[in-house]
């Protein structure tokens, strides 16, 4: 059965977030994701996961000043030294909270740049991430952002981030498949997700177009959730949405479902 953890920077978002791990965990998740956690004291979210029992199973890398539209920086030559920054600032925090994989966001293709040199930068950035991390057991993911919603956003396809996860050449580096991005850009998720599973190293789901919860638009999450039990997906699937209601509780409708199911599974296995 799928493992669904709640990202905690878009749900439940009516308190702060060191009161989020709590609220997550009362909702049945025993996993929870952050994007960014750094405004924040790391020994007290830490702490706070500790408290409500929860794992924290995936964060960023710091990506550049958000409120000045920036969106990662992995592909920038001129923030190359920041990237690496980011990575030390990262890994402190992964540390203290146990965090076993971050996603690096790669940002926006500046105009009038050659293509080239942003790939060279990425693949220099991802080598020397992977390596870092991978020093504490760390695993570094790499996630395609569809350009609807993020015009000009650089890595943008699942077959474009295998490639450079191959020309790189290292080990230590997989991809963050989110299927809202990637039900904008490329369509053909479950066929798709079979076929790149030895890639992945992280599930994200949000529904299309509102990126809303399951159920508010056009992706078929039961076949979805359905195809990675069948494939045996083991690792985490992240609910990322932007919940249509004031209460994320109220749109866990479709987590009531699989913990059902999971139920179920684990009463028939006793029964053998």
């Amino acid at each position: 059965m799928p493992r669904f953890s709640a990202n905690i920077s878009t749900l439940f978002t009516d308190v702060d977030l060191p009161d989020r791990f709590e609220r997550a965990a009362r909702a049945g998740f025993r996993g929870v994701e952050i994007q960014f956690p750094y405004a924040y004291d790391k020994a007290m979210l830490a702490e706070r996961a500790r408290a409500a029992g929860v794992e924290v199973v995936l964060t960023n890398l710091p990506a550049g000043d958000f409120s000045t539209g920036v969106r990662g920086i992995a592909c920038l030559p001129s923030k190359m030294s920041e990237f690496r920054d980011g990575v030390a600032k990262g890994i402190e925090y992964a540390r203290a909270l146990g965090v076993p994989r971050m996603n690096c966001l790669a940002g926006f293709a500046p105009p009038k740049t050659d293509d080239a040199k942003l790939r060279q930068t990425f693949i220099s950035n991802i080598r020397y991430a992977a390596g870092e991390l991978g020093r504490h057991g760390i695993q570094l993911v790499i996630e395609p952002i569809n350009t609807r919603t993020l015009p000009g956003f650089w890595l943008r396809h699942s077959r474009q981030a295998i490639a450079l996860i191959e020309e790189a050449a290292v080990p230590n580096i997989a991809i963050q498949y989110d299927f809202f991005h990637m039900q904008i850009m490329e369509g053909d998720l479950s066929r798709t997700v079979e076929e790149i599973l030895p890639h992945i190293g992280h599930i994200q789901f949000a529904d299309v177009p509102g990126r809303h919860e399951p159920g508010t638009g056009e992706l078929n999450f039961t076949h979805l959730f359905e195809v990675l039990d069948r494939i045996v997906y083991s690792g985490w699937v992240g609910a990322e949405y932007m919940p249509s209601l004031p209460r994320t509780e109220d749109t866990l409708g479709w987590y009531a479902t699989w913990r059902q199911r999971e139920q179920a599974r684990q009463q028939q296995q006793q029964q053998q």
